[in-house]
């Protein structure tokens, strides 16, 4: 899936669900992005949020953190995922 494998930074991102139920319906800016990691811009400030205990919309699509848990340069490269 292409959406999977993009450059994330830049674009806008909205928190769908979260083990951190403070974090839902949460919107912003990605301004950052680690393996483990986004960081947001948002109305409250710059927010630092895992992957891998979201679920996210980014540019509409919906994205499982726990697939992306990877550094951008090694997730960009993957072959196909599922």
């Amino acid at each position: 899936m292409k959406e999977l494998k993009q450059e994330y930074i830049g674009l806008n991102i909205d928190i769908m669900k979260s083990k951190n139920s403070s974090l839902l319906g949460l919107k912003g800016q990605i301004l950052d992005e680690t393996k483990n990691t986004f960081k947001i811009k948002t109305t409250k400030g710059i927010i630092t949020i895992m992957k891998n205990i979201s679920t996210f919309k980014i540019n509409g699509f919906e994205v499982k953190g726990s697939k992306i848990v990877k550094r951008p340069q090694d997730r960009i490269k993957m072959r196909d995922v599922k």
